[in-house]
C-alpha cells in the first residue's frame, strides 16, 4: 500500500504531561488504543546542511507496521520560545527501510542522525492522539486532525490549556531541554552518541 500526503500538518504538542491522567481522559472520551511501539528513524540532509538552514529535513521512519519517507519543513519559524506557524509535510510509504536509506545516500544525502522514540497512539474519530517518549525528554502529547477545528475541540475535551499548545518540532523540544540534536549521531534509549 502506497499513499502520499502533501499538506500542512494540523498538529499541536503539549509538553511534560502526566501520562496516566491523559490516558484516563482519552479512554473516558472513547479513545481506542492503536499501538504502543518504538519507532526508529534516520534524518538526512545534504553535507552542507542546506535543509537544516531552511528549517527542513528528510526523514525515513520505521513505524513497525510500515516505513514512511517524509520531507518536513517548519513554516514561519518561531524564535524558540514562540510557536511556528505550522509544518509542511510530504510523505509516502516505502517498502524497505535500509534500501531506501541506501538510495538517499547514493544521491548525495548524508545521515544527520539516527533516533528512536516510543509512541502510544489512540484515536477518537478522526483525531490521532500520540503520547511520545524520547530519550532524555519528558513524555508529551501530540494531537493531530484533518482540520484545526477538530484539534481545538480535542484540546477542550481533554481540559488542556490552549495557551500551552506548541507548534514545535522535536528538535525545538530538545533545544528547550538544552540538547542540540545536531551534536549527536545517535539518540536512543540506550545511548546518546556525540559526533566524533
Amino acid at each position: 500500500m502506497v499513499y502520499t500526503n502533501y499538506m500542512e500538518e494540523r498538529e499541536v504538542k503539549f509538553l511534560d504531561i502526566d501520562v496516566a491522567e491523559i490516558e484516563q481522559k482519552i479512554l473516558a472520551l472513547g479513545g481506542v488504543k492503536q499501538f504502543d511501539r518504538v519507532f526508529k528513524r534516520i534524518v538526512f540532509d545534504y553535507p552542507d546542511l542546506r535543509l537544516d538552514k531552511q528549517a527542513a529535513w528528510v526523514r525515513l521512519r520505521d513505524e513497525g507496521d510500515k516505513v514512511t519517507f517524509s520531507y518536513k519543513q517548519r513554516l514561519e519559524v518561531g524564535d524558540g520560545t514562540s510557536n511556528d506557524k505550522s509544518m509542511l509535510e510530504h510523505e509516502v510509504v516505502v517498502s524497505d527501510f535500509e534500501a531506501t536509506a541506501e538510495i538517499l545516500r547514493s544521491i548525495g544525502l548524508v545521515d544527520k542522525f539516527y533516533e528512536e522514540n516510543r509512541r502510544v497512539q489512540y484515536k477518537i474519530g478522526e483525531v490521532e492522539l500520540d503520547i511520545d517518549t524520547w530519550p532524555q525528554l519528558n513524555p508529551y502529547l501530540e494531537i493531530e486532525a484533518p482540520n484545526w477545528g477538530l484539534v481545538d475541540e480535542m484540546i477542550v475535551k481533554l481540559e488542556l490549556n490552549p495557551d500551552d499548545k506548541k507548534i514545535y518540532s522535536t528538535n525545538q523540544i530538545y533545544a528547550a531541554a538544552g540538547i542540540n540534536e545536531n551534536d549527536y549521531s545517535r539518540i536512543t534509549f540506550n545511548e546518546m552518541v556525540r559526533r566524533g
